[in-house]
């Protein structure tokens, strides 16, 4: 999305960019995402539920989303609701293969199967993050055992290796990442919503070893402290374990009793490794996956990527998850990085 976005608004402004995709298809994971582009009612609550991060980016994105959106709507994109289903924030779904039409469009000269090169203009890098590189992410992310990947294939931290090359300076966050606890099976992109087990708060969670190493009643509305926290466990899995008001709650996509009953990795609580709790009446083994890596390049408020003396490299930009520090210790919608980083790219690079 960055990259699109990015070079969309670079031609609004009379350049004549050129968008290098490194896969056989445009959108990256904005394709295979929920559409949904969102922030927080308040910058206090994005302060609060994103504490480590860097507070001038959070400002970015929070005061420019709001035209970022109308942007897109102005583009073409489909909109499919105004609202996210979540009451901590605010946002709009949009249609994801729509929403990459009308990038794809806007943007002109994309070019496919492309590695990044150096063009000797301005270079803005949008290469998704490092998640599909196991190199980087056991040196960064540090996971006991090898994370699965639910993301597009092609996003290997080509971005962040470029940066380094060219002096750039890391930002906080690089052991965190976005993702989800999956029914531990093997999946491919069908999979990456249908086997998402997102409901550990109502479950007590334990590792291979029958150790309890969460407090379900302390998982975050996102889950993601969960699902890094599983990361670290034996093996980067875990078992959800669950009573019957638990399969009774409600969760995004249904009843929990539901999502359980369509796990392919629902056990029986007898033939668990372990003794189960009382009152235990089903039991789903989960494996870590990492959809997008949360930290990244460090980029000053103009997107414009720095070195370890905060001083900006000259011609060399960096939006979406190449971009890292924005939701340390927390989470904030990555397509609404994506969408503000993208175009204050362009509009740097253009300046």
């Amino acid at each position: 999305m960055a990259g699109l976005c990015a070079a969309a608004r670079a031609r609004e402004l009379g350049g004549s960019p050129t968008v290098l995709e490194k896969g056989t298809r445009p959108g990256g994971s904005m394709l295979l995402s929920s559409g949904v582009i969102w922030r927080y009612r308040t910058f206090e609550e994005f302060r609060a539920r994103c504490p480590g991060g860097d507070e001038r980016l959070q400002r970015l994105v929070f005061d420019g989303l709001g035209e970022g959106l109308e942007w897109l709507e102005s583009l073409g994109a489909p909109v499919v609701a105004r609202e996210t289903g979540n009451p901590l924030t605010i946002g709009v779904r949009f249609e994801p293969e729509g929403l990459t039409s009308a990038l794809l469009r806007a943007a002109g000269d994309v070019q496919f199967e492309q590695p990044v090169t150096e063009t000797g203009g301005p270079l803005v890098l949008a290469t998704g993050g490092f998640q599909g590189d196991p190199e980087l992410v056991e040196r960064y992310v540090r996971p006991a055992a090898p994370l699965r990947v639910r993301a597009n294939s092609w996003s290997a931290g080509a971005g962040l290796r470029v940066g380094l090359e060219r002096g750039a300076a890391l930002s906080s966050g690089l052991e965190e990442f976005y993702g989800r606890n999956m029914a531990d099976v093997d999946f491919d992109e069908s999979g990456f919503v249908s086997l998402a087990q997102v409901y550990g708060r109502f479950a007590r969670i334990f590792n291979e070893r029958g150790e309890e190493f969460f407090d379900h009643t302390a998982v975050s509305w996102s889950e993601l402290d969960l699902v890094q926290a599983t990361a670290h466990q034996p093996g980067a899995r875990a078992w959800y374990l669950l009573d019957e008001r638990a399969l009774d709650e409600r969760v995004r996509y249904g009843t929990v009793r539901e999502l359980v009953a369509a796990a392919p990795t629902r056990t029986d609580p007898a033939e668990l490794p372990f003794e189960s709790p009382p009152g235990t009446v089903a039991a789903v083994r989960v494996a870590a996956a990492i959809t997008h890596t949360i930290g990244g390049l460090r980029v000053d408020e103009q997107a414009r990527v720095v070195d370890e003396e905060h001083a900006p490299i000259a011609g060399l930009f960096a939006a979406g998850a190449d971009v890292g520090g924005i939701s340390t210790g927390g989470y904030a919608s990555g397509l609404a990085s994506a969408l503000v980083l993208g175009r204050q790219a362009a509009e740097t690079a253009l300046s």
